[in-house]
């Protein structure tokens, strides 16, 4: 980086001056958007039990009614409630990426700053500017690594995600930019998240995202109470780039050069499907090769996927571990299983990766005879692109790519889908009255006076997945 105050310094600045009047439409809508679309995905995890001990560990502990915990009729401390509901958000992999960072961002960035924001008894509007300030944060630190981690093995959504909510806590402290500075320095040294879950399917990967949040705001209090922390936290001889993604050049001068010019909140990425986002672009060639149509397995020879290389050893290798996932969050990982299951079933969705439906022998005989192959798109870097072709035993081709996998700013979702999928989640643990009137308060975030009596509702949230039919939002 060229000489001059140090990162974090910078994005201290940035996220502490940042107001709500500063923020064009276009980005404060995107903020909102995603918000409505992390509550959505952790309410639908909270209602089929997944990522549970999140919860009941944290209501274990108690502590001062402070923010909306999902699932649970009080309240917790911020941090508390951060960790549960970025925990549960996360715990779907319905959640949103950024695809120059590969972080998933709201899920770390949203659950901080509400649980901040309401402890503080802060109105939407100031809601709105901490969620833009820490996804601008976020998303430049996690471009500037990416995809060094790749190798490295730490999952950037909590590495990186956690100065973003750092810096959306510190808004909520009354943190001047010096304050948050120690704020971010401190938040450095409490990243951590292991890929290591690849290896068994694991459910660590979910409290990556929860601990995050959890930290950040631990780290804004930390600062406010006078703690220090390095400015130099992430370009230091000992900083997040060269100890955790070995960067002794990271690109981070050029991605805070256009800070409050150039907005990446818009750029992050809306997941149709909840799966890794790498083979989401897999997932909707084969919908587009096929036209719909669904296969018995014996009628397919051979598929073909084709996506960039960073990916396959996310979701295609080992090979033998992935034709056959031994959980369902490994499923998720599994290219080869979720293409097996969209050809077969004609879609996918929420049950595509319940436990009955992993061992499905029909998708899994299809897995076995799904090889891929390595390519540089060009698109790779601002998007997740992929291609398919499908080889029937009657020597019939079906083939399709995606430069752009849908839901991203390329290839976007509209705001009436990023509703629809809310709400069809949402319905799986609240009753439709209440589904609506999130749904409305969110949409509307900078009229909000009282984010408590908005958020509220979370509290009802319930364990069961009897009120819907559990399937595809956008079958």
């Amino acid at each position: 980086m060229s000489e001059g105050p140090a990162a974090a310094a910078r994005l201290a600045e940035f996220a502490r001056a940042l107001a709500y009047d500063d923020i064009p439409a276009e980005v404060a809508n995107a903020a909102k958007l995603h918000v409505l679309d992390m509550l959505g995905c952790a309410l639908a995890a909270h209602a089929l039990g997944v990522a549970d001990h999140a919860g009941r560990a944290t209501v274990e502990l108690g502590g001062e009614p402070q923010a909306s915990v999902i699932g649970h009729p009080g309240r917790l401390p911020a941090p508390g409630a951060a960790f549960v509901n970025g925990s549960l958000g996360h715990a779907l992999d319905f959640d949103d990426t950024h695809p120059d960072a590969i972080c998933h961002i709201s899920v770390v960035v949203a659950p901080a700053a509400l649980a901040a924001a309401e402890a503080a008894g802060a109105t939407g509007r100031e809601l709105v500017a901490a969620l833009v300030a820490g996804n601008e944060v976020v998303a430049r630190i996690g471009a500037a690594a990416a995809p060094a981690y790749m190798k490295t093995g730490f999952h950037p959504t909590s590495v990186c995600g956690v100065f973003g909510a750092a810096a959306a806590g510190a808004r909520f402290a009354g943190l001047d930019a010096d304050a948050t500075t120690a704020a971010l320095g401190i938040a450095g040294s409490t990243a951590s998240g292991l890929f290591e879950y690849l290896a068994d399917g694991s459910t660590t990967k979910p409290l990556h995202a929860g601990w995050a949040a959890q930290a950040g705001l631990l780290a804004a209090r930390l600062a406010a109470h006078g703690a220090t922390g390095p400015a130099s936290v992430l370009e230091g001889r000992f900083g997040l780039f060269r100890s955790y993604f070995r960067l002794d050049e990271p690109a981070l001068e050029a991605r805070l050069a256009d800070l409050g010019r150039v907005w990446e909140t818009p750029r992050i990425a809306f997941k149709p499907y909840p799966a890794c986002h790498f083979v989401h672009a897999v997932l909707d060639a084969a919908r587009q090769a096929t036209g719909g149509r669904r296969f018995e397995p014996d009628e397919v020879e051979l598929v073909i996927v084709s996506i960039p290389e960073q990916g396959v050893p996310l979701v295609l290798e080992p090979r033998e571990e992935k034709v056959a996932p031994r959980t369902e969050y490994d499923a998720k990982f599994s290219l080869q299983y979720s293409v097996a299951a969209m050809i077969v079933n004609g879609r996918v969705g929420l049950d595509t990766y319940a436990a009955e439906a992993i061992a499905d022998p029909r998708v899994l005989d299809l897995a076995r005879r799904v090889e891929y192959e390595v390519r540089e798109f060009p698109t790779f870097g601002s998007a997740f692109p992929g291609g398919v072709r499908i080889l029937t035993r009657g020597g019939e081709g079906h083939e399709a790519e995606l430069p752009y996998q849908r839901g991203g700013e390329e290839n976007p979702m509209t705001a009436q889908e990023v509703r629809r999928k809310f709400e069809e989640n949402a319905a799986l643990a609240l009753p439709d009255g209440a589904v609506d009137a999130l749904a409305d308060a969110v949409v509307h975030l900078e009229e909000v006076a009282s984010l408590r009596d908005s958020f509220d509702v979370l509290g009802q949230a319930a364990p069961s997945a009897s009120r819907r039919r559990v399937g595809a939002w956008n079958s």
